[in-house]
């Protein structure tokens, strides 16, 4: 299964990537997006996994994984192309779920990327270009 990490910019998705993944990957108030995606793996822990071992011995236990895609900020414009939006929506389209952080926070270090928190702004913003580039997809085929 592989799931992506989705929102606007500076609202978190890295953090949480590397807290889920334990990776290092660069957080920052950055003005802008990042240029690609990052990837990491989650093992899944399921105790009956070990339960199961003690009827059926094996060499190794292999706990099942979940890809995580930790996605750059999606902006306004997105699905018309505007930043790098078709690459990341691509990256999304890969995906067979998806995780949306919203920002709910006020940091003077770290500037809202329109200018103020507003999470059901950004939710929306999100959800537009999503179904702006669904639309497009299905009149396509």
């Amino acid at each position: 299964m592989k799931c992506g990490i989705i929102g606007v910019a500076n609202v978190g998705k890295s953090t949480l990537f590397n807290c889920m993944s334990n990776s290092k990957v660069e957080t920052s108030s950055f003005a802008f997006t990042s240029s690609k995606s990052n990837m990491g793996m989650v093992n899944v822990p399921d105790p009956r996994l070990y339960k199961l071992e003690n009827f059926q011995p094996t060499e190794k236990v292999i706990p099942a994984t979940v890809e995580i895609v930790d996605i750059p900020g999606l902006t306004k414009g997105a699905s018309a192309g505007e930043g790098v939006g078709n690459k990341f929506l691509s990256d999304i389209r890969n995906t067979d779920a998806l995780i949306q952080v919203l920002r709910c926070f006020d940091d003077e270090q770290l500037p809202h990327i329109d200018g103020s928190v507003n999470p059901v702004r950004d939710i929306e913003t999100i959800n537009l270009e999503l179904q702006v580039k669904d639309l497009e997809s299905v009149e396509k085929k």
